[in-house]
């Protein structure tokens, strides 16, 4: 096997370490220039610039949470679930605004929902076919009328597709056909992303 060259070898590791922070570092700026352009919705006379009489970087930040807040007191109150209901049945009344919105927040509540309703492990199922395996997210338990009609008890498993987790399959799988894995659900999901490129390390149990 042909050895690579020192100067590769090193271009490449430069690669990996430096790719990962430029990219983070540019998305961090792009966001937090979005959020302060946020500010031009407050009168140009009650804007921060105005007030103090110069520009403070990222105050649109503090802008946007507390937009987040506010929307998010009122979205919880009587009078806030019922605007928003009205409002989303106006959304369900035009084909392609509905199926972006509901998409966006069906992400957004899987992502965002507490912690003992989102994904709580990783396991290891045989899938699609006898002899190959596919990781799994178990997001829960099986009940109503799947578990009713099933003879095992069965676990519902999220098997994502590779590299973009959010679309995948649910699966209905008996527990006792499963293996559990000792990675996190973070772990898991590198996995997933890197095409199985970035494997969390593993030691085997002590005999």
């Amino acid at each position: 096997m042909k050895k690579r060259s020192p100067l590769k070898r090193w271009f490449f590791t430069g690669l990996i370490l430096l790719v990962p922070i430029m990219v983070t570092i540019y998305l961090f700026v792009g966001i937090v220039r979005s959020m302060d352009g946020l500010i031009g919705l407050i009168p140009a006379a009650m804007q921060p610039d105005q007030l103090l009489g110069f520009h403070i970087p990222g105050l649109g930040v503090l802008f946007t949470f507390v937009i987040v807040l506010v929307t998010g007191m009122v979205g919880t109150s009587f009078i806030g679930r019922w605007l928003v209901g009205i409002g989303e049945n106006m959304l369900e009344r035009i084909p392609l605004v509905r199926t972006v919105y509901g998409a966006l927040k069906n992400v957004l509540e899987t992502v965002l929902r507490d912690n003992q309703d989102s994904f709580r492990r990783v396991v290891l199922i045989e899938y699609p076919r006898k002899g190959t395996y596919a990781l799994g997210f178990v997001s829960g338990t099986g009940h109503g009328e799947v578990q009713g009609l099933t003879k095992d008890e069965v676990i519902t498993v999220f098997v994502p597709t590779s590299p973009n987790p959010t679309s995948g399959f649910l699966l209905y799988v008996p527990e006792k056909d499963t293996t559990p894995l000792t990675m996190t659900v973070e772990d898991g999901m590198k996995c997933v992303i890197s095409a199985g490129v970035i494997t969390p390390n593993w030691t085997p149990p002590a005999k």
